[in-house]
C-alpha cells in the first residue's frame, strides 16, 4: 500500500491485511471480531490476537485528526477515504457492541484482463468480444450487482477499452475508479461531489467540459438518477453501476431511486431509450472452482418498439446457478444504432440464423448440420433390405451425374411403401442425364428443380420447405405427394407410386 493521505497513520496490526492484494474489504465488529473478503476465497474470518476496540478507537481518531473532522458521540459517523483506502467508522454510542469499522481497499489500478477473463469463466470470448464492440460503438452501460460483486472493477475494465481521444470525466461520493491515475496521460477529469458540489451542480460544469464519456461510479440516489438521464439524453455516453437483481430491472430500480410522482410509463420509456445495455454480475463461492467466483450472469438490451411504442427487453445472454448459457441476437435496434456510430456488426453474433429453430417458447434451438442428418440417413438406409435393384443404363455419358438409387422400406401390416433418394452433384450446377430412361437431373442455385422420369415425363419440386409437386408416370397417371428440399435430396414419401 502507497498512500501519501494515510502515511502518517499507524495502523499497527491491521498493515499486513492492508498490504495483502488479495484482501479487498476488512470488517471489524462486535468487540473484537474481524472478517475479510478476498479474490480468491470470498468472506473469511480472522484471527489477529492484539486487535481490538481500543486499537479500533485509536486509528479512528488518527483519522479524524488527518481529515479534519471529530468522531465522537455528538459526531459519530467517520468517513475518511484517499486514493487507495475508504474508511467507515460507527462510534460505539451507536453501535451498541463495540465500534464498527469497515475498510475498503480502492487501489488505482485494474485487476481485470481479457486472459484472466476467459480463463477464470468470468465471461465467454464472444460475449466479451461483443461488450468491446459495444463500448467501442459508445453504448450507454449500466452494471448491476450486489455489494462486493465487482461492479466497479466491470467498469474499470470497460472504460479502459474507450479510445484514447476520447475526453473521460468521472463523477463520484466516495472515490473508487481513479482512472485519471491509472492513465495519467489521458484527457480524464476526475470529479467528486460534496456537500458544496451536488450531482446537478457538477454535471453542468461536466457539460461545460466536452466530455465524450462520463463516468459514475454508482447511482444511488434520486440526484444520480437526473445525472444519469441528463447525461444520455443530452448526448453523452455513460458507463455507471447500480444495485439491482437483475439486468432487466434497471430501469424500474431507478425509478424507484427518484422519488418522485413522475409518470412511470414515460420515464421508463426515456430509460430504455438511451439506455442500451444491462449487465448483471454475480459473485459467490464455487464449489466447481473451490474459490470466490465473480461472473456475468446477464446481459440484457434495451429498447422501445416502434410499432407498439412500447418499452422491451433483449435478453442477450443468460446464465443460471449450474452454468448454462443461453444466447439471443441483438435487435435492429442495437445493429443501427452502432452502426450510427461507426460500428458494424453481424446481426447475428452469437446464433447463426441459417441454423437456428425456433419454437413457440421463442427460445433458440440448434438445428442438426446437414452432415449430420446424411450420416444418420446413410445409417437407418443400410438397415434396410433393397428388394429391387436399381435400373442402370451404362449408356451414360455425364460421369458426374450420379444414378438414383431406389429404396424400399417395408411399412407395418405387410403394406409396401416405396421412397426414391435423387443425389444431385452439388460440385456442378446444371446436371443433365442424357438418357431419358434414368432419372435426369438440372439443377440452379436458387431455381426449381426438375427431374425426368422413365418415359419422358418431368417432376418438377421447388426449393423450399414443403412443396407439392405433380408426379406422372410412364401409364400417365397423376399423383400428388409432399416433397422435401433440403440441400441435395428429393424425397417421396410413402404413398406415392414408384417410378420405374
Amino acid at each position: 500500500m502507497n498512500d501519501l493521505v494515510f502515511s502518517q497513520i499507524d495502523f499497527g496490526l491491521l498493515m499486513p491485511l492492508l498490504q495483502d492484494d488479495d484482501i479487498t474489504d476488512i470488517s471489524y465488529s462486535n468487540g473484537g471480531v474481524l472478517w475479510v473478503k478476498t479474490l480468491t476465497q470470498g468472506v473469511q474470518k480472522r484471527d489477529v490476537p492484539g486487535v481490538n476496540n481500543e486499537t479500533m478507537e485509536k486509528l479512528a481518531f488518527q483519522c479524524s485528526n488527518v481529515m479534519g473532522k471529530t468522531f465522537n458521540m455528538a459526531h459519530p459517523f467517520l468517513d475518511a477515504e484517499s486514493a487507495e483506502l475508504r474508511l467507515n467508522f460507527v462510534h460505539e454510542s451507536i453501535a451498541t457492541n463495540g465500534i464498527a469499522v469497515l475498510i475498503r481497499k480502492t487501489p488505482a489500478k485494474i485487476r481485470l484482463n481479457k486472459d484472466k477473463l476467459i480463463k477464470e469463466d468470468y465471461v465467454s470470448l464472444k460475449l466479451h468480444d461483443f461488450l468491446m464492440k459495444c463500448v467501442e460503438g459508445h453504448c450507454n452501460i449500466l452494471v448491476s450487482g450486489e455489494t462486493g460483486s465487482g461492479k466497479t472493477e466491470l467498469v474499470k475494465y470497460l472504460a479502459s477499452h474507450t479510445k484514447v481521444d476520447e475526453k473521460i470525466i468521472t463523477i463520484e461520493d466516495t472515490l473508487e475508479l481513479h482512472l485519471d491515475k491509472i492513465y495519467p496521460d489521458r484527457d480524464i477529469v476526475a470529479m467528486k461531489t460534496n456537500n458544496i458540489a451536488s450531482y446537478s451542480d457538477v454535471l453542468v460544469t461536466c457539460m461545460r467540459q466536452n466530455p465524450k464519456w462520463i463516468l459514475l461510479s454508482e447511482v444511488r440516489s434520486a440526484e444520480a438518477v437526473l445525472a444519469v438521464r441528463n447525461s444520455i439524453s443530452s448526448g453523452h455516453n455513460i458507463i455507471s453501476t447500480i444495485h439491482s437483481d437483475k439486468a432487466s430491472a434497471i430501469p424500474m430500480r431507478l425509478y424507484s431511486l427518484l422519488e418522485t410522482s413522475q409518470d412511470i410509463d414515460q420515464f421508463v420509456k426515456s430509460m430504455h431509450r438511451y439506455i442500451q445495455l444491462g449487465i448483471h454480475v454475480k459473485g459467490y463461492f464455487s464449489k466447481k472452482y473451490n474459490r470466490f467466483q465473480r461472473e456475468i450472469v446477464q446481459v440484457v438490451e434495451f429498447y422501445v418498439d416502434d410499432d407498439a411504442n412500447e418499452a422491451k427487453v433483449n435478453i442477450l445472454y443468460e446464465r443460471d446457478l449450474v452454468g448454462n448459457e443461453k444466447y439471443n441476437n441483438p435487435t435492429s435496434h442495437l445493429i443501427d444504432y452502432l452502426a450510427s456510430q461507426g460500428v458494424l456488426m453481424r446481426e447475428d453474433p452469437f446464433i447463426p440464423k441459417e441454423g437456428v429453430l425456433r419454437d413457440s417458447s421463442d427460445e433458440p434451438i440448434e438445428e442438426t448440420s446437414r452432415e449430420e442428418k446424411k450420416v444418420e440417413d446413410n445409417s437407418a438406409n443400410s438397415n434396410v433390405s433393397n428388394t429391387q435393384a436399381p435400373v442402370v443404363n451404362p449408356a451414360v455419358n455425364n460421369t458426374n451425374t450420379a444414378p438414383a438409387k431406389p429404396i424400399v422400406n417395408n411399412a407395418n401390416d405387410g403394406a409396401s411403401t416405396q421412397s426414391m433418394r435423387a443425389q444431385v452433384n452439388t460440385q456442378v450446377p446444371n446436371v443433365q442425364s442424357v438418357n431419358a430412361g434414368i432419372v435426369n437431373a438440372q439443377r440452379s442455385v436458387g431455381q426449381t428443380l426438375s427431374a425426368q422420369v422413365a418415359g419422358g415425363q418431368t417432376a418438377t419440386v421447388q426449393p423450399v420447405n414443403t412443396q407439392k409437386a405433380n408426379t406422372q408416370t410412364s401409364s400417365g397417371a397423376i399423383n400428388t405427394a409432399n416433397n422435401v428440399f433440403k440441400g441435395n435430396v428429393i424425397s417421396i414419401p410413402p404413398g406415392v407410386n414408384q417410378i420405374d
